[in-house]
């Protein structure tokens, strides 16, 4: 994923992180009084201090030791009150934030091209939406309240300290350019250290999503041990990218305490001189210190802040750069209705990548309305990419497709895959009711009468009816709990109830049993009706009676007419068709 996000400063990815706050910015700013209602507090506690010794140890004064109670209790339950505000508004907040980037994020991804997921592993996209995504919530809450609630507390304290003696204050100043230049060496190893941690979550899930979903060929071969391996690998690449950002966290905080605790140690020196020579009296000098103590609280997470701050930002990196990923193009904006069925292929050409050659050169044929017809040929020699190029999933780079006379690059995305279905060799279902795979699509308001007609014609009510919950059965992860033959009656209803004019049949037949194929087909009978179809099959026995089959060879048609006519030339159609008779006589014998 390379794009301009890549290279954008932290300052940059903080302003536009802080952008997705703007629009809760009424709760922000209860998150940001509350904390500061906290950060004045604590400079009251030293002057209440101040005020304690003063009067109640030195003085002895009857009438403020009676008062001593009531105001340490009510400083600190405005304390309290303006730490839940602060606290809570600003978890909120943050949490409303990472829900709008993991949208944006998911939005984003429901357009991506295909060519996209082509390269990028699934696993790696998962690990941005889920852990990137959350790791944000450290720039977004730890450091933004970190850095309004201590900053405040610190601004408040060294005003105090100030007030008291701008003398010994002075001192604190002294180191804070060394520690500001440190702070900023540290920030960019950070930042180094966690973006690697992020890249070695996204390993880890691509070797555990692989060996779950691939679990029954690892038993078979026994690839535990292999696995093992990749596993561990990407597990200790994790632990040592972890390491060194603890070793980054480790080394850095000991050297920063170590610098403040001179300015300090000097500072209670000075201090004590000065009480000696009575520059500053009992009360005062306590106060001092109690403040200088309460700094220390807020200084130090201030100097921690840089990690969660960094890790965050570079999350923010992440799925930023996902956001900005470029969508399909959407380059038409010509509408069409409800497609007559009518679709040419001119000149078509093709390449997934340069560094490749072409898998389509110029084909040409045509689909009458209501017409099947069948693509045919050795596997790579591009029937699924003619598929695919129809549906718009990828463009075209020579030639036109047109549908009812009109370029589908000047159609409207929406309106052009409107008027096509899809029946997949690999049938893809959703964890979720039969019902809803079946209307995959038409949103909440499911056409009851139309359903039913899908379910009938597709003969998926044969092994429903008998099921407790019937169509409201939950087919499991990727349809697991439903045989092959299930599954793909399924599919052909989800097309049957779309009741698009435009059919693509990709080898829907190719992975099931004789038995499945042939209630299969039955349910093909009725799909296909007055549909223009394009059917895409290795078992030819399945297009036998196609109005038109094209054959391919190497990205080319180098033959086409009906099965009849075909086998008639005694060309490349023949020699499949003959090499299929063959296999099927042997399994047979077998």
């Amino acid at each position: 994923m390379t794009t301009a996000t890549n290279t954008t400063s932290g300052a940059k990815l903080y302003r536009r992180l802080l952008l997705y706050i703007l629009p809760y910015k009424g709760i922000f700013l209860v998150a940001v009084v509350g904390m500061i209602i906290v950060a004045a507090t604590e400079p009251m506690f030293a002057k209440l201090m101040e005020q304690i010794t003063g009067e109640g140890f030195v003085n002895k004064n009857p009438e403020f030791i009676e008062l001593i109670p009531w105001l340490v209790i009510g400083l600190f339950l405005i304390r309290g009150v303006g730490g839940f505000f602060g606290t809570y508004a600003m978890r909120w907040v943050g949490r409303r934030v990472i829900f709008d980037l993991r949208r944006d994020m998911f939005d984003t991804l429901t357009y991506l091209p295909t060519g996209f997921y082509d390269r990028h592993g699934s696993a790696l996209l998962v690990s941005k939406l889920i852990y990137d995504a959350e790791q944000v919530d450290a720039a977004t809450t730890t450091a933004v309240t970190t850095l309004i609630k201590d900053n405040a507390s610190v601004i408040g304290l060294l005003g105090f300290l100030f007030y008291q003696s701008w003398q010994l204050t002075v001192t604190f100043l002294v180191v804070a350019p060394f520690l500001g230049w440190f702070v900023r060496i540290i920030s960019k190893r950070f930042r180094i250290a966690s973006e690697n941690i992020q890249l070695s979550v996204g390993r880890i899930t691509h070797v555990v999503k692989e060996a779950i979903e691939a679990q029954l060929i690892v038993k078979a071969f026994g690839g535990q041990q292999y696995e093992r391996d990749n596993f561990n690998a990407a597990n200790n690449q994790n632990r040592q990218q972890a390491m060194k950002k603890a070793t980054v966290a480790a080394a850095s905080l000991p050297v920063i305490e170590f610098v403040a605790s001179l300015a300090f140690a000097w500072i209670i020196y000075l201090a004590a001189k000065l009480a000696l020579e009575g520059h500053m009296d009992v009360a005062a000098f306590v106060s001092y210190i109690i403040a200088m103590l309460m700094l220390m609280g807020p200084a130090r997470r201030l100097t921690k802040i840089n990690e969660p701050l960094q890790a965050g930002l570079a999350a923010a990196r992440s799925t930023f750069a996902m956001i900005d990923e470029a969508r399909e193009p959407e380059t038409g904006t010509q509408s069409l209705g409800r497609s007559k069925g009518d679709v040419k292929f001119s000149d078509v050409s093709f390449h997934y990548d340069e560094a490749h050659n072409k898998v389509l050169n110029k084909i040409n044929f045509k689909i009458k309305p209501g017409q099947n017809v069948a693509l045919v040929g050795p596997s790579g020699s591009g029937k699924s990419s003619i598929a695919a190029l129809l549906t718009r999933f990828y463009n075209v780079e020579g030639g036109s497709i047109m549908v009812d006379g009109m370029n589908i690059n000047t159609l409207s995305l929406q309106e052009l895959r409107n008027n096509i279905a899809v029946v997949p060799q690999e049938t893809v279902l959703f964890d979720d009711s039969i019902r809803r795979n079946i209307a995959y699509g038409a949103g909440e308001e499911i056409d009851e009468e139309r359903l039913q007609s899908a379910v009938k014609a597709s003969l998926v009510d044969e092994f429903t009816d008998p099921l407790p919950e019937g169509l409201d059965t939950v087919v499991g992860e990727h349809g697991t709990r439903l045989s092959g033959g299930q599954r793909q009656r399924i599919a052909i209803a989800r097309a049957l109830y779309k009741d698009a004019p435009i059919l693509i049949l990709d080898e829907a037949t190719s992975s099931l049993d004789t038995a499945s194929e042939r209630q299969v087909k039955q349910a093909i009978d009725a799909l296909v009706k007055n549909r223009s179809t394009l059917i895409i099959a290795h078992r030819l026995s399945t297009i036998e009676h196609a109005d038109c089959i094209v054959v391919l060879k190497q990205g080319q048609v180098v033959e086409r007419g009906t099965h009849s006519e075909l086998l008639g030339q005694q060309g490349e159609y023949t020699k499949l068709y003959r090499a299929q008779l063959a296999m099927d006589e042997d399994a047979q014998d077998v």
